[in-house]
């Protein structure tokens, strides 16, 4: 029992990390009708920042979480204001193209930054020992984890008040919805753009740093941690936040009951599984949801008429 609850916490806080960067990708395709491959690189640029800002120029760590994570959001801001805004109108598998560049572009820059010794990001937590973690009834929690669950249970519920109550949060959900009903309505689609983006690069942030602080650490492989979000985006649906949280949970939970019974399930499948099958089983997992749901668990059926 205790190693399930393990599995569970671990899945969980791996899903928390997730949602943030599957909400990022879920905001651009429904505002834009298209598919950021940035996101990833967006989430290794935020640790980055707070590595460069805490560790390099002595930044106490909180402001330079908070500092780095703005910043963020300002860069993630430039790119569509540049790259994306002169696109708008363009094919959707061009735009998409582009955003595969700009990850190219962003992990080039930051691979050269990184070089070949990973980066510490600073201790988030230097009043709690050194350990990191603290045992409760035999399950060993993170502090790094436990921070992903409440970080991500807060901004989530944040974003759902902000799209039902603020005014460009309604606006962004009519824009979503039919972007020419919406600049007939006097709303300004291209600034609901940048917010969106600006949004998107926040969670990013967010999402980096758990990813690679505390006893991780940020190296040139770090985006591809980033990337495993994509399965949960497909699974719950490219236009569904709600999807997107649902896909996080589906995909960190299979990740963490596979690495603590992958010994049981080789003997009952009698197969040897292979080093590292957690990083695979939930595109297994994503294969199989999308044969019976090709839209995804929430996503809008799309219905073509011949």
């Amino acid at each position: 029992m205790t190693i399930f609850l393990q599995a569970t916490v671990e899945g969980l806080s791996l899903a928390a990390i997730y949602s943030l960067v599957a909400i990022g990708f879920v905001l651009i395709y429904k505002s834009m009708d298209v598919l950021s491959f940035a996101q990833p690189a967006l989430a290794v640029v935020g640790a980055g920042i707070i590595s460069s800002l805490a560790v390099d120029r002595g930044l106490p760590f909180i402001p330079a979480l908070l500092l780095a994570i703005v910043l963020t959001g300002v860069l993630s801001l430039i790119i569509e204001r540049t790259f994306l805004r002169p696109m708008v109108g363009e094919p959707v598998f061009s735009v998409a193209v582009l955003t595969i560049g700009i990850d190219i572009l962003l992990r080039t820059f930051l691979d050269s930054w990184i070089g070949i010794n990973p980066r510490y990001l600073g201790d988030p937590f230097p009043n709690y020992g050194t350990l990191g973690s603290v045992n409760v009834g035999g399950i060993n929690l993170k502090y790094l984890e436990i921070a992903a669950l409440v970080t991500a249970i807060v901004l989530i519920t944040i974003l759902s008040i902000f799209f039902k109550k603020s005014k460009y949060g309604v606006a962004m959900r009519a824009t979503s919805f039919d972007q020419e009903a919406a600049l007939a309505q006097g709303i300004n689609v291209g600034r609901i753009f940048g917010l969106v983006w600006f949004i998107a690069g926040i969670l990013a942030a967010f999402s980096g740093f758990f990813m690679t602080g505390g006893f991780n650490t940020l190296s040139q492989f770090s985006f591809v941690k980033a990337l495993r979000a994509l399965p949960a985006v497909v699974i719950g649906g490219l236009d569904s936040i709600p999807g997107a949280v649902v896909g996080s949970i589906i995909i960190g939970l299979t990740q963490g009951y596979v690495a603590y019974y992958q010994f049981q399930i080789e003997g009952i499948v009698g197969v040897s599984l292979g080093n590292g099958f957690s990083l695979l089983a939930p595109y297994l997992i994503m294969f199989v949801i999308l044969i019976f749901k090709p839209d995804g668990l929430f996503g809008t059926e799309e219905v073509e008429r011949v």
